[in-house]
């Protein structure tokens, strides 16, 4: 089956860049774009896609609040994360839905061309010795966590979290309180310092 392949990404210039090269440079052809998790959704029930290459922010949320959800109604489809965003930190979290393709935005030109090729042609991803990143306190939490992690960091509130993802508020106050107690920083100033430390954009 010819790749049928769906980009992701809230940056156009990011979107138009992927699109432009996998069509010119690899001869793919049949390529979409959304910018926003309910695109993402809208998009996926349209045809059947072969291969998805997704940002973890996206414009209206985090993708790890889809991606389960796209694991369970979409099995057999190929997922690549293309982001900002560690990998030390992410890429463990999405290992957890089977998702092995992991490559950052900031990688050389090379690197991007390799990986790109090898996941659109389903080849298994070329394993990396990652070095342990043990001060890292952002590493010790759960795709959940991460995933309340993005509301946090920008101001919103418990209440507007639980309604967002349709969570009760004690759920959404433990999983704030396990942040705070993993990463242990003790206010949001502080876990806002730490974020920027170790380059966790939301």
């Amino acid at each position: 089956m010819h790749p049928q392949i769906l980009l992701a990404d809230d940056h156009s210039m990011i979107r138009k860049g992927l699109k432009l090269y996998l069509q010119l440079n690899l001869g793919y052809t049949d390529i979409q774009e959304v910018d926003s998790c309910g695109g993402l959704m809208k998009e996926l029930v349209k045809k059947r896609y072969t291969h998805l290459i997704l940002d973890i922010i996206l414009s209206d949320g985090s993708t790890l609040e889809v991606i389960p959800n796209i694991r369970r109604v979409y099995p057999d489809l190929h997922i690549m994360i293309f982001s900002m965003q560690p990998a030390e930190i992410y890429g463990e979290a999405v290992k957890q839905f089977g998702i092995n393709y992991y490559l950052s935005k900031s990688a050389g030109e090379e690197e991007i061309i390799q990986v790109l090729k090898k996941f659109i042609q389903n080849e298994a991803p070329a394993r990396k010795i990652v070095l342990p990143h043990h001060d890292n306190p952002f590493k010790a939490l759960a795709p959940r966590e991460l995933e309340i992690l993005h509301y946090v960091l920008k101001g919103i509130g418990t209440k507007e979290i639980s309604e967002t993802l349709n969570l009760k508020m004690n759920t959404v106050s433990t999983l704030k309180s396990r942040i705070y107690e993993k990463t242990n920083a003790g206010n949001i100033k502080e876990l806002l310092e730490l974020a920027t430390l170790y380059n966790v954009n939301y």
